[in-house]
């Protein structure tokens, strides 16, 4: 009785951090490459944002329902911008800027892709982040969808979680870079 009493508690204690602390999701594009790729695991820390804000250069998991997507799935895309920043592309040397300073990016760009084939220039409301994939030609993002309702703009409430490291595969596995 003691053992069945013991595995229920572990199932419970599991259940409850991988509902409310930690949870694992699979990337099923290449919108991130080469920070990630498709078929990458990885575990998405849902109480990051609890003590600290989202930060710029911070890879987030959020539901897309009311920005990127009619569907409840689930995105994963690099913070650029969030609530009263002005987010542009591009400068004269073809970079992001924000709040008229230009982004380093070249750390986690795809090799060979622009900072943005589409010119924007947005002010993110308070409690909104702007969000880009790594892999900018292949990435649908709040560049996208300037233009429907919501402006592309990501509620901070729809944040899941930060994507701290990738668990699979093998040879992929390592805590994530945020920047």
């Amino acid at each position: 009785m003691k053992f069945l009493l013991w595995l229920g508690g572990g199932i419970a204690a599991l259940w409850l951090v991988t509902t409310f602390v930690v949870q694992q999701y699979s990337i099923p594009s290449n919108s991130m490459e080469p920070t990630l790729v498709v078929n990458d695991r990885v575990v998405v820390n849902h109480t990051a944002y609890l003590r600290s804000p989202v930060r710029r250069g911070d890879v987030i998991v959020f539901n897309g329902q009311d920005s990127l997507s009619a569907d409840e799935t689930d995105f994963v895309k690099r913070v650029v911008g969030v609530g009263g920043d002005r987010v542009a592309c591009c400068d004269a040397q073809g970079r992001v800027t924000v709040n008229g300073e230009p982004v380093d990016e070249q750390s986690y760009i795809f090799p060979g892709d622009s900072a943005s084939e589409i010119a924007f220039d947005v002010e993110v409301p308070d409690d909104k982040l702007w969000v880009m994939g790594d892999h900018r030609s292949e990435s649908a993002d709040s560049r996208s969808q300037m233009g429907m309702p919501g402006g592309g703009f990501v509620s901070i409430n729809n944040v899941r979680g930060q994507v701290i490291a990738v668990m699979w595969p093998p040879s992929r596995i390592g805590l994530l870079r945020q920047q």
